[in-house]
């Protein structure tokens, strides 16, 4: 009888091994049968100390966790990270209330059970989805599922009637608190919405939606479109405006960057003509020095070199027969420079006479 137990044991824990392997994180976790255990071994009952030590050996803690979970987010994934995390063996179970309860004991959800069903599959803490939970917990249902313990925040939740629907499973001794993340809920994300209505009917119209899916009446429709059109121009103007910064800015840097580079010329340009013409500059020395040289040459004169070849004559050319201008002028007698040059030359003319006679 005893190896027959521990036979069953040792299958049932293979066959958890086998469903943990399996649901990692390359798959989905699975949705839980009518009887979510398959060990046919009498489910022995333990305490915390022997959980938390990793007993017993043969099985994972079964622990089970439920709620809404309507637009799920962090807060809840934080949640059941707690709950997988509470021990060193944990196989985790969550039960998720259908829209029916939901509706009747706490309101009107934003997603469908369907809709609630696959978000919780997909959460890589989670192995075993269990639908259609109940929303009290009775002995016959944590027998039916094998359940050790139940995790849940330990603020009182009262619903149903009850005080605080989990204060018998706090009294049984299965009740594992969890801590709640402050800042995120889904109270908190509905609330957000509901704030900024206009917002998002504005966007979902812009993004197709009609007025009749989002309830939204003929004149608000209006008004919304109307109030897009404008954000679009305001946008419009705005990228205008951000591109003229733009191009202005360009600008400014381009001026400052050619007047910087003026002003280098323009020292530069500066630099060069002081240093030609200024007081000590190139160019004065060069005149000096010219000015020099030119009174030298003045007060001592180079002499002419002793032995210079001599002037040749030109050969003599048989003369030309004289103008009748030439001829005129020289049969014309010169008249006489001065009065006694004239009687010197009338007295010469007049002994000439008489040495004729």
């Amino acid at each position: 009888m005893a190896k027959r137990r521990r036979k069953e044991r040792s299958c049932c824990a293979s066959l958890y091994c086998g469903k943990a392997l399996a649901k990692t994180l390359t798959e989905p976790a699975i949705f839980a049968r009518e009887t979510s255990c398959d060990c046919r071994a009498p489910h022995e009952k333990l305490t915390i100390a022997q959980a938390r030590r990793g007993t017993p050996v043969d099985r994972p803690v079964r622990v089970y966790a439920d709620g809404i979970f309507d637009l799920f987010h962090s807060g809840h994934a934080r949640a059941l990270m707690q709950a997988k995390n509470l021990f060193p063996n944990t196989y985790l179970i969550v039960g998720v209330c259908s829209d029916e309860l939901t509706h009747k004991y706490k309101g009107f959800t934003v997603m469908t059970e369907l809709e609630r069903y696959e978000a919780l599959r997909h959460c890589r803490y989670v192995d075993e989805v269990l639908r259609d939970a109940p929303w009290t917990l009775t002995p016959e249902f944590l027998e039916t599922h094998k359940i050790d313990f139940v995790a849940h925040d330990d603020i009182p939740y009262s619903s149903a009637g009850s005080e605080d629907v989990y204060k018998h499973i706090k009294e049984a001794g299965m009740f594992v608190p969890t801590q709640r993340t402050e800042g995120i809920s889904t109270s908190d994300i509905i609330t957000r919405i509901v704030r900024d209505y206009d917002v998002y009917a504005r966007r979902n119209l812009q993004r197709g939606y009609t007025a009749k899916e989002l309830n939204v009446s003929y004149i608000n429709e209006k008004k919304y479109r109307l109030q897009n059109q404008v954000d679009r121009m305001k946008e419009k103007v705005r990228t205008v405006e951000e591109k003229s910064k733009h191009f202005v800015y360009r600008v400014e840097e381009k001026s400052h960057d050619l007047i910087q580079k003026w002003e280098e010329k323009s020292r530069e340009f500066i630099g060069n003509f002081l240093e030609l013409f200024g007081p000590d500059g190139t160019w004065k020395q060069v005149f000096q020095e010219r000015s020099g040289r030119m009174l030298s040459y003045a007060l001592s004169p180079r002499e002419s070199p002793c032995s210079s070849p001599p002037h040749e004559l030109s050969p003599v050319r048989s003369p030309s027969p004289p103008s009748p201008i030439a001829r005129w002028h020289a049969a014309r007698p010169s008249p006489p420079a001065s009065p006694k040059g004239a009687t010197a030359s009338i007295s010469s003319m007049s002994e000439g006479d008489e040495d004729e006679k």
